[in-house]
């Protein structure tokens, strides 16, 4: 781990983070009725091998349903849970024509280094990350007044849930979090779906940026990338990898075809709300924490070469989403250790991609099975996968042409993820 990534743990959740890397020591470890999970195999098996219930407190699915009172991908089961799944896989398709959203962004924000100006990341992250989800979910709002709405849901949903004794404000301060965001959302219009020369469908962005819609209901066949239902300790854990379509597994998104279609009903709002927080938030946390790794250890040239192991060791040495809270709906074993319904599970990703010991080398990346991790895996993986990695693929390579060294950087402490609120680059050439 960094030196500098260090601070953005022991900054935002110092008691959470001690607590794991002093239990790290054995690949699953008991506490009472919590079950921690340090090991590759033992987070896969809490993962996969153990019912979860996907309703219960303190976990994302609960949090969720609470909040939005929706009937959401995190807390759904079963049949359900599965077609809503593959009504979210972004395809080939749909990524193509979500790309030119993030590029047109980040075009637009890097133009100062060119000119050996500085240049504030988390800004830019969030602006790409809310013109994304925008246009994802197919509705027009100004990306930042999105981002920003989306971001201030997730932080205060994450202050309600923190261990401790009750605060009846926190759950009052999340409630009115969510309700500005599922507001903004409610309101905002119907984007025209995007063709050769528009740019309606995300504000402030250029007309090129956009071709015609080509896209296609293909699911993507890849493994996912970071996982829609296996978040964090608290709601808005997921990254910018979710599509418009899918119109019957989400009646509240517009289908692949062209159709555009803004939230209509409070189900659909709450959804799209959920959406919205996961696809922002992952985003704004990991984009920055990435791009402050390669300067500070020297690998922007990596873009140029390796550019594919680079963005997957950045994933894998970031770990976004760091660990992952469950409740077992059933009895079963991880690793060994039994596991009895009711039990409290905490899956801890970044140990079991081996982010703690293993520093980031894309000439000699962690095998892919393990660095996949960070995205889940089974039917808890991401269907995302295509688009999350394509953005920080792009994201990487436009930084890496001015190789841009950290200026300055300040921990975000009120996050839902470990994030920085500020990272100021300068360009080295």
């Amino acid at each position: 781990m960094s030196r500098r990534d260090r601070r953005v743990y022991l900054s935002s959740h110092p008691l959470l983070f001690a607590l794991l890397a002093a239990t790290r020591g054995r690949g699953v470890r008991r506490i009472g009725a919590t079950v921690l999970a340090h090991s590759t195999t033992a987070f896969r098996d809490g993962l996969t091998r153990v019912p979860l219930d996907r309703t219960a407190a303190g976990t994302t699915g609960g949090a969720a349903g609470e909040l939005t009172g929706g009937d959401l991908l995190f807390n759904q089961d079963g049949s359900e849970h599965r077609g809503a799944r593959r009504g979210l896989a972004l395809g080939a398709g749909e990524v193509d024509r979500l790309r030119p959203v993030w590029n047109a962004v980040l075009d637009h924000g890097l133009a100062p280094l060119a000119g050996g100006g500085t240049i504030e990341l988390v800004e830019l992250a969030a602006e790409m990350a809310g013109a994304t989800a925008a246009a994802l979910l197919r509705v027009d709002v100004a990306p930042r007044e999105l981002a920003t709405a989306a971001r201030a849901a997730a932080a205060a949903a994450a202050r309600e849930h923190l261990p401790g004794l009750p605060r009846p404000w926190r759950r009052d301060a999340a409630r009115v979090a969510t309700e500005r965001l599922t507001g903004l959302l409610a309101a905002a219009p119907p984007a025209v779906s995007p063709s050769v020369g528009s740019s309606s469908a995300v504000p402030g962005a250029t007309p090129a940026a956009f071709p015609a819609d080509t896209s296609t209901a293909v699911p993507d066949a890849t493994p996912a990338a970071f996982p829609a239902d296996t978040s964090t300790a608290v709601p808005g854990a997921t990254p910018a990898a979710f599509p418009a379509g899918a119109s019957t597994a989400f009646p509240g998104a517009a289908s692949l075809s062209g159709a555009a279609s803004a939230p209509a009903a409070s189900g659909e709002v709450a959804l799209s709300a959920m959406l919205a927080v996961a696809a922002i938030n992952t985003t704004v946390a990991a984009v920055p924490r990435a791009a402050a790794w390669c300067a500070d250890s020297d690998l922007w040239h990596y873009a140029e070469t390796h550019l594919e192991a680079l963005t997957s060791e950045m994933l894998r040495v970031t770990a976004p989403t760091p660990l992952l809270p469950r409740v077992a709906a059933a009895d079963g074993v991880i690793d060994g250790c039994p596991v009895r319904a009711g039990d409290r599970l905490i899956l801890v990703t970044r140990h079991a991609v081996d982010a703690h010991r293993r520093q980031p080398c894309p000439a000699d990346p962690a095998p892919a099975q393990t660095a996949q991790l960070v995205f889940g895996t089974g039917p808890h993986a991401c269907p995302g996968a295509r688009l999350a990695r394509l953005q920080l693929s792009d994201a990487l390579q436009a930084l890496a042409r001015f190789r841009p060294r950290v200026v300055s950087a300040r921990v975000d402490r009120r996050s839902a993820l470990p994030a920085w609120s500020r990272l100021t680059l300068a360009p080295t050439r």
